[in-house]
């Protein structure tokens, strides 16, 4: 048997196997028809959540999202930071309200003034509205009453402007001018007249002279009304004074309650030449009197 020529370049190595006669899966090849790998799409501006690379890459604070306000130069606020004044548009600013109040003897008025304030427009407000209640809200007895109540009510709307800072410069319009603190002005007076109207009402209740229904036996008595007739006077205007007043016309002998019947209640006190009766309703007492002019 003769033994086959061999290749001069060596065995030949056996046909690769044809995937497609045997129907085994392809693996995914490069070249063409394979979809390369794709890089992940580049961060879009404005997408909420994500921030902004060139506001990172300029000191934007962290988690701040591209489109968001951020504070200005040097830490001044900017809208949509708060309330801002509603006189002069400035920062910062806190809701609140002031009243005052108007008594016009009969009738009374409601005075209303709603924030936001700055702190300056704040104070110029309540220092404005205080002082015109101050010379404007006694003048009724409802009126005396509810002004002090008011001004009251002012504390601790005022308290809430107090604790602002001053507003930042720049404001939109001019703020109020707050003027002369309430001692400094002339309305700063309206303080007494609640007291001089209590020492008056206290005066007068003093030196009142006292109604007969509270005399007692051995007070002096003063008929205020002048009569010509020699019969008696029959509408006598008595009032109670010290024996030592000159005014005083009769002293006291007795006191009978329960009865308008002088001629029979003063029987029975020797000294009496007079008499003084009242009678209200179910109330009736006759004053016994001696008189000493």
């Amino acid at each position: 048997m003769s033994t086959p020529p061999q290749s001069p370049y060596g065995a030949t190595p056996p046909p690769a196997p044809n995937p497609y006669a045997t129907g085994a899966p392809v693996p995914p090849q490069p070249g063409y028809g394979a979809t390369p790998p794709q890089a992940p799409p580049p961060l879009a501006y404005g997408v909420p959540g994500q921030a902004d690379p060139q506001q990172q890459a300029y000191g934007a604070m962290p988690g701040q999202a591209f489109g968001q306000p951020a504070p200005g130069f040097g830490g001044m606020p900017q809208p949509g930071y708060g309330p801002s004044c509603r006189f002069c548009g400035g920062m910062p600013a806190v809701d609140a309200t002031i009243r005052g109040h108007q008594g016009l003897i009969v009738i009374m008025k409601f005075l209303k003034l709603q924030g936001p304030f700055c702190r300056t427009c704040g104070i110029a407000a309540h220092r404005d509205m205080t002082a015109k209640s101050l010379l404007q809200g006694w003048w009724g007895i409802g009126s005396a009453i509810i002004n002090p109540i008011t001004m009251l009510i002012n504390l601790p709307q005022r308290a809430k402007i107090n604790k602002l800072p001053e507003p930042a410069p720049g404001a939109p319009g001019m703020p109020m001018n707050p003027g002369k603190p309430l001692l400094q002005r002339p309305a700063a007076l309206g303080f007494l007249l609640p007291i001089i109207a209590l020492v008056v009402i206290i005066t007068a209740a003093v030196n009142a002279p006292t109604p007969p229904r509270y005399a007692g036996v051995g007070d002096c008595v003063h008929n205020r009304h002048v009569s010509t007739s020699d019969t008696g006077d029959s509408n006598p205007d008595v009032v109670v004074l010290p024996c030592s007043d000159p005014k005083a016309e009769a002293r006291i002998v007795g006191k009978v309650d329960g009865t308008a019947d002088a001629k029979t209640a003063c029987k029975k006190f020797a000294e009496a030449d007079g008499y003084y009766t009242e009678e209200q309703g179910s109330r009736k007492y006759t004053l016994c009197l001696h008189f000493t002019k």
